[in-house]
């Protein structure tokens, strides 16, 4: 397994692919990453040579923000419109989508699993 910016990936995939398992880094990148290491892209991880491992860990580090930096640097805006009280950060605070989506039927990934209210009456009831 060929270790890249401290991550382990994995050896039968392609490099490409293999890439992605690295966090900041989906197909795009890894694309580009490849291009400009002159690595072919579907070759297997486990047949990288010492000196393409480095040429890609180099281009990553200087080039772009991955892993703990990256996961870092999002909590941190996340706190920062937290702070402001933004609208945005109110909707984190309070577990609610950010990005504008309905809540009434959907957003159960953001609300969570259902809470059922005890004694709402059904419309049948109210009679």
């Amino acid at each position: 397994m060929p270790r890249i910016v401290g991550i382990d990936v994995p050896n039968k995939k392609p490099v490409w692919i293999a890439l992605t398992y690295i966090h900041g880094i989906g197909i795009y990148t890894a694309g580009r990453i490849l291009k400009e290491a002159g690595v072919e892209g579907t070759m297997r991880a486990a047949d990288l040579t010492e000196d393409e491992v480095s040429r890609i860990t180099q281009i990553i580090d200087r080039d772009y923000i991955v892993e703990g930096q990256l996961r870092r640097q999002v909590s941190q805006n996340i706190a920062r419109l937290r702070d402001i009280a933004c609208y945005r950060g109110i909707r984190h605070r309070r577990g609610l989508p950010v990005r504008g989506q309905q809540t009434q039927s959907n957003a159960r990934t953001r609300k969570g699993k259902k809470k059922t209210v005890a004694g709402k009456k059904g419309v049948k009831e109210a009679r």
